[in-house]
């Protein structure tokens, strides 16, 4: 593959010697002209890499949070057409913020495979964390994600052991998504010190840069964590900011957008000081 968006990201960030801070938002949450304009602000509020959700009515990886704001996006009309359609206007204002689709097999095997690599490169795609498409599928997407410039990002676990890691890592591009937690998102602080060490051990096996996600909420959290990795994902404490944003229908109000986009602030700012 040719360099790609999330690799120059994450080689400027080492230059600057500070993490990725990496936020993650459902597409269409809570509609999408909102949702857009989050998305929008994002990259100015201190997001790095954005990983947006595409959204699916049975997220068995997600806590509440996440499932919530998929929900809320299903019920407002969204769909994989729109979710592109949404990486593509952001790319008409950033064409350099890299953008991840995350989620899960089905809505793209329903679009089509072929038809969903073709339009999300063209939109303006970088990478692509499938949570249930497990490397022995990997002709199914994975490889020819790659052949279409987009990374293929995968998931290790604290039970990821060494004889299964080396499976993970083969086709992965951009960086590893180190899960803190067993569980669910947002469901439980991770342990900083044990996460460091199963950190220490990948990075024997790969050069490829770690993001450690799951279970972050604070920026203080993020802080720690992010000491013994290249970047540090958040999602459920931004998703709740939206959440307790909205009016008692689940309607976006005038301070859905500046309330998401201050907690990226104040996430961005610990990463930073």
């Amino acid at each position: 593959m040719t360099e790609t968006r999330i690799d120059k990201r994450f080689q400027d960030l080492k230059a600057e010697g500070r993490p990725a801070l990496v936020t993650f938002i459902s597409a269409g949450d809570p509609d999408f002209e909102t949702s857009k304009e989050i998305l929008l602000g994002l990259p100015s509020a201190g997001a790095d890499i954005i990983e947006l959700g595409m959204p699916f009515s049975d997220p068995m990886a997600d806590g509440p949070a996440i499932q919530e704001s998929s929900i809320r996006a299903l019920k407002a009309g969204q769909n994989m057409s729109k979710t592109l359609q949404l990486v593509s206007q952001f790319r008409q204002v950033d064409i350099k913020t890299p953008i991840v689709l995350m989620g899960y097999y089905n809505p793209i095997y329903v679009y089509g495979p072929e038809r969903f690599l073709e339009a999300a490169s063209k939109a303006g795609v970088d990478g692509l964390i499938v949570v249930d498409l497990p490397p022995e599928a990997d002709d199914e997407l994975c490889i020819p994600a790659m052949d279409h410039g987009i990374n293929f990002i995968r998931l290790a676990t604290p039970t990821t052991d060494s004889v299964r890691l080396p499976m993970v890592l083969k086709n992965t591009s951009g960086f590893l998504y180190y899960v803190s937690i067993t569980g669910i998102t947002g469901s439980k602080a991770p342990d900083v010190s044990k996460v460091h060490e199963h950190i220490e051990r990948i990075k024997v096996r790969t050069n490829l840069p770690i993001a450690i996600g799951f279970g972050v909420k604070t920026g203080e959290q993020a802080k720690n964590i992010a000491k013994g990795a290249n970047g540090v994902v958040v999602g459920s404490a931004i998703v709740n900011a939206i959440r307790d944003s909205l009016d008692t229908d689940g309607g976006a109000t005038q301070k859905t957008v500046s309330r998401t986009l201050d907690v990226v602030k104040d996430l961005s700012r610990a990463l930073t000081a």
